[in-house]
């Protein structure tokens, strides 16, 4: 497991557009850390700098080398030509077919080896992007409000594979969600970010006992008195 730690991180764009100014946090090894912000804070760059797809920027960022890092992005990306079960052999061609076959019991797809992309329902397709995900034993997971535009039942249901994944892993996680309940809901601390360009406005711990859910009276709870005591937060300000 790793830890990481950004110190004084600067993205710009050609065009002179600032996404993230002076931006500095720590997650140790092993945590969960949701970043909540406003649309334009940086969000994703910050993701494409912490896997190394991005290398245009100032200060410092020690994360985890690309081969040990996965990133689950917005839609599942799925290879169309590509079976669920070769989907998870595109990334990791030499693990052994129990291997990859506990993985898609892990996420319930067990049944589901042969089928391709398109024969899958979106909750499936995300089943197969996590499991994708963590087959290659990350040390590093960076997810991407990788639930979104899900109904409520299937992605409580992905949130509970998520983490039944990373407490097996023990990976360290990022994961970006503009909804509050989930970011307490799931993760150890929550990270939130001003308006572009950003920097971290508030830092959250959530101790909270697991399990938890959304809907959890705990989690609810909390994310309202944060709410009365920061009513601009999710805004960014």
């Amino acid at each position: 497991m790793t830890a990481i730690t950004v110190q004084d991180l600067r993205k710009c764009f050609p065009n002179g557009q600032c996404a993230i100014d002076q931006l500095s946090f720590r997650a140790a090894a092993g945590e969960f850390v949701a970043i909540v912000g406003p649309s334009g804070a940086g969000k994703s760059s910050l993701l494409k700098i912490l896997c190394g797809l991005d290398h245009q920027f100032s200060g410092q960022v020690h994360s985890v080398a690309a081969a040990h890092t996965s990133l689950v992005f917005q839609e599942p990306r799925l290879m169309p030509w590509l079976t669920v079960l070769g989907n998870l052999q595109l990334v990791r061609p030499d693990a052994p077919l129990a291997e990859l076959q506990d993985m898609l019991q892990s996420v319930g797809l067990a049944h589901s080896a042969a089928l391709y992309p398109h024969q899958l329902s979106g909750g499936m397709q995300r089943r197969v992007a996590l499991a994708r995900a963590f087959i290659t034993a990350p040390r590093l997971l960076l997810l991407d409000e990788p639930f979104q535009a899900l109904d409520a039942p299937t992605a409580e249901q992905l949130r509970q594979q998520l983490l039944a994944l990373w407490q097996r892993c023990g990976c360290t996680v990022l994961f970006v969600t503009h909804q509050l309940s989930e970011a307490v809901a799931l993760a150890d601390r929550v990270l939130f970010l001003s308006q572009g360009p950003s920097h971290v406005l508030h830092d959250l711990p959530v101790a909270l006992p697991r399990p938890r859910t959304v809907d959890t009276p705990a989690v609810q709870a909390l994310c309202h008195q944060l709410l009365l005591q920061r009513p601009d937060l999710l805004r960014g300000a």
